[in-house]
């Protein structure tokens, strides 16, 4: 079995009903793994040390964080990026968001020591967070305390980020760093949040050529998605030579997303989670960890991980979801759920279809003519 990290106390990161990233999805989530795996046994993992944020963040960000944990409002929330419609301030936000964190660290731990190759945490994937502020839905950045942690056993690391918002923090955390090769897919900056994600943010110093960025059009489909996937994740794989795989698997690109326009379904997410396992047995010796991340369709999200629980086991899909779920959590929710994890409708047409492939295309060239005479050279 792959191991899983996951505790309940995931669930206490909660902005608030209104809020979209919303722990109910997490609850939902382990509920239909439950019912669907009787063997399923999640680790739980510790909870990520002061110590360990502040080895990739401020310690005055740290600080304005805890404190307004504590409800000591005062100024400079905005500064540091809390209180905000996006990331608003909550009681035991810092505790929360370490409890996360923990968990993606812990799962880094596992593979960098040895004590298994693949593992799957049931959380993090908080791409936004930056040095010294909040971002995005991200308070502190457990994808780059991973990768600390892998850095510090000798690791090379490659970062793949499918989240359809580009992986900004985790960019620019480690844009001059060679250790680190960092790829997003995403749509593009010119149209969604956080604006950035060019193809010529390729790192700076000793890092230059490592920061990799495939913008895509809205309303790109599984086939120019793929197509773009499959191409930089080769190159990345044989011009750096990792020695581990570290994933944010965002579901937010799903054409049911109510906070994007590109329109994937759930059988391009299987083949990207299958190729990330194929690159990781040839290039890594199996080293590879996923985490979650984006997703606000709770339909499609919980789905998508679903569908990731199983690739990774290595087990048949299940033919149906469970009918008592359903139904639960549709009176809950007030939405209607998929009754399998592959879609049972497509996308909408899409008028722009060669304009779109033709610009995806023409920015992954861009990129890899761009960014080839570094890793060549390195």
């Amino acid at each position: 079995m792959v191991p899983v990290v996951y505790r309940p106390e995931y669930l206490s990161y909660d902005f608030g009903p209104q809020h979209p990233f919303s722990p109910q999805r997490l609850e939902m989530l382990v509920e239909l793994l439950e019912l669907l795996d009787p063997g399923f046994a999640p680790v739980a993992p510790p909870q990520a040390t002061r110590e360990e944020v502040l080895e990739v963040h401020a310690e005055r960000y740290v600080r304005r964080v805890e404190a307004a944990s504590r409800g000591e409002e005062g100024a400079g929330l905005v500064e540091y990026g809390l209180g905000t419609s996006d990331t608003p301030v909550f009681a035991g936000m810092d505790a929360a968001t370490r409890w996360l964190a923990g968990g993606t660290v812990h799962a880094a731990r596992m593979v960098a020591r040895g004590e298994a190759r693949r593992v799957l945490q049931l959380g993090g994937g908080l791409h936004h967070a930056q040095f010294d502020r909040a971002s995005g839905f991200c308070v502190y950045n457990d994808l780059a305390m991973a990768l600390e942690v892998f850095l510090k056993e000798g690791l090379r690391v490659l970062y793949v980020d499918v989240d359809v918002h580009h992986g900004d923090g985790v960019q620019w955390i480690f844009y001059k760093d060679p250790r680190v090769l960092t790829l997003s897919l995403h749509e593009s900056g010119r149209y969604l949040y956080p604006g950035t994600g060019g193809v010529f943010e390729i790192g700076q110093g000793g890092g230059t050529g490592y920061s990799w960025n495939g913008p895509l059009e809205p309303f790109t489909e599984d086939a120019s998605y793929l197509a773009v996937f499959e191409q930089l994740f080769d190159k990345a794989l044989t011009w750096f030579l990792p020695d581990v795989i570290l994933v944010q698997a965002g579901a937010d690109a799903h054409y049911l997303d109510p906070l994007a326009d590109l329109l994937l379904t759930t059988r391009a997410y299987e083949r990207v989670f299958t190729r990330l396992l194929e690159g990781a047995e040839r290039y890594t010796d199996g080293r590879i960890v996923f985490t979650l991340g984006g997703g606000y369709s709770f339909d499609a999200a919980v789905r998508v991980w679903t569908l990731l629980y199983f690739v990774l086991q290595e087990r048949a899909l299940p033919e149906r979801l469970p009918e008592a779920w359903r139904r639960r959590w549709e009176e809950r929710l007030g939405v209607r759920l998929g009754p399998s994890l592959h879609d049972e409708e497509g996308p909408p047409e899409v008028p722009r279809r060669q304009e779109i492939e033709r610009y995806n295309e023409g920015n992954a060239l861009r990129l890899l003519e761009t960014v080839k005479k570094y890793l060549m050279a390195g």
